[in-house]
């Protein structure tokens, strides 16, 4: 069984958390010693790695293709009905002859 590749959304949303994470956390710890450091970048790509896993992953045409019809009309979106009031009738206005 092949390990699916990351998508884009994916590779995105990790780097941008561990940059950000990264610079946010030294700034905020003022660490300035190498092992300060060191667990600032190590907890900053945990979480991108857990911000890359999170993002949900498109759905395969073959797996929506081999679900059961009947599931799929259960889980379909019914219509609704919309009914709308007809408009208010004015009175007619006659015009006085001159």
């Amino acid at each position: 069984m092949a390990m699916p590749r990351p998508t884009v959304a994916q590779l995105v949303y990790g780097s941008c958390t561990v940059i950000f994470s990264t610079f946010a956390m030294l700034l905020l710890s003022g660490a300035s010693s190498g092992a300060g450091v060191a667990i600032v970048a190590v907890s900053a790509l945990a979480l991108g790695l857990l911000v890359a896993m999170t993002v949900p992953l498109p759905r395969s045409r073959a797996a929506a293709a081999a679900r059961p019809a009947a599931v799929s009309r259960l889980q379909a979106p019914r219509p609704v009905r919309a009914t709308v009031a007809p408009p208010a009738r004015e009175p007619v206005r006659e015009r006085a002859a001159s």
